[in-house]
């Protein structure tokens, strides 16, 4: 199977992260706007097949009633999209809790696995979703209380994730964790690593790889010790340590992100510090996006993935509502998947 198999989604939750009311943040932008603006991306007659959904407001009520999730699915197809993968709002300030909390806190972690493997389902049996994963992380900001006790720390992501998966198994669904700086026990990919390991559930449990916040992993930028690179590193160096990382994690990747990363560090609202999402074309990007990309699919069939998404969490809205920032990203994944 080549790589022009994979449809081309887009995600919708840059329209949320870090939005909001809070002094020097701009509002959400809606779903029907978000599906609009990739509605209206097109590259030689290519555009985008579908989106992938993050589960909380103002998007979704992760409450919301069979009819109500029915109607959104009827939206989204009806703007020519299928439904993809899925993110579960595993956060503080959701529905969820730190993955690495107590009993109260991991109890509400996995509330919001159930709550997202029921809208799948929803999703699933009307028809608007056909495949895809449900995207979690350790909900726990920062490293700082890991660190304290690294080893206490990722058994107990551990054994939530354990519990998680075995809830997503009960609905047919597969969790992918997606590998960031900003999540404890997840910031490095040597961590990352350790993490999936311990869960020890690959059929379903394994790890979204996303090319900015990856990139970051290469530099070790909260963990040092497990850096592969160093500044001022040749283009060899960078390949030969780019291998190196995905070799390790690639058999785990079973939902990959397509993104731009300029070597720096971005947060907005509450969400901490982590590799920083450029446009596909941005001059300062430090990746060849269709080059990177290949590492992390080869042999994509046989770990079931079906489509690849594009990622930009925290652009401005005003990069947001123009229309060249699609077509640029369609064209970049255009690029991915072109044989």
């Amino acid at each position: 199977m080549s790589l022009s198999s994979l449809k081309l989604h887009n995600a919708m939750w840059p329209g949320l992260v870090g939005k909001g009311d809070d002094e020097g943040q701009e509002p959400p932008i809606s779903l029907e706007r978000m599906l609009d603006l990739s509605a209206g991306a097109s590259v030689d007659g290519r555009k985008f097949d579908g989106i992938d959904y993050f589960l909380f407001l103002p998007h979704t009520n992760p409450e919301a009633s069979d009819d109500e999730l029915k109607a959104i699915a009827d939206l989204i197809a009806g703007k020519g999209f299928d439904i993809g993968s899925l993110v579960a709002p595993v956060w503080p300030g959701t529905v969820g809790d730190s993955a690495m909390g107590s009993d109260e806190q991991q109890g509400k972690f996995l509330d919001a696995v159930k709550m997202a493997c029921r809208i799948a389902k929803v999703f699933n049996e009307h028809g608007a979703r056909k495949g895809g994963v449900i995207r979690i992380d350790s909900a726990e900001f920062g490293v700082e209380q890991w660190k304290a006790n690294p080893g206490e720390g990722t058994a107990r992501i551990v054994d939530t994730f354990k519990k998680a998966a075995a809830i997503a198994a009960d609905h047919g669904e597969r969790l992918a964790a997606e590998g960031e700086i900003c999540w404890a026990g997840m910031h490095s990919w040597k961590d990352m690593l350790d993490l999936l390991e311990g869960v020890g559930m690959p059929e379903t449990l394994g790890f979204q790889a996303d090319l900015a916040h990856t990139y970051l992993y290469l530099m070790g930028y909260n963990a040092p010790e497990h850096a592969l690179l160093q500044d001022g590193h040749s283009e060899e160096e960078f390949y030969t340590a780019y291998e190196e990382m995905t070799d390790k994690l690639r058999p785990w990747t079973i939902d990959f992100h397509v993104a731009q990363n300029d070597g720096e560090v971005h947060g907005a609202g509450s969400h901490d510090k982590t590799g920083k999402h450029c446009p596909a074309d941005d001059p300062n990007g430090k990746l060849d996006i269709s080059r990177c990309s290949q590492y992390w699919l080869k042999d994509f069939q046989e770990r079931g993935i079906k489509h690849i998404c594009w990622d930009g969490c925290m652009f401005p809205n005003a990069t947001l509502e123009n229309p060249d920032t699609w077509n640029a990203i369609l064209k970049a994944m255009i690029g991915v998947v072109s044989d």
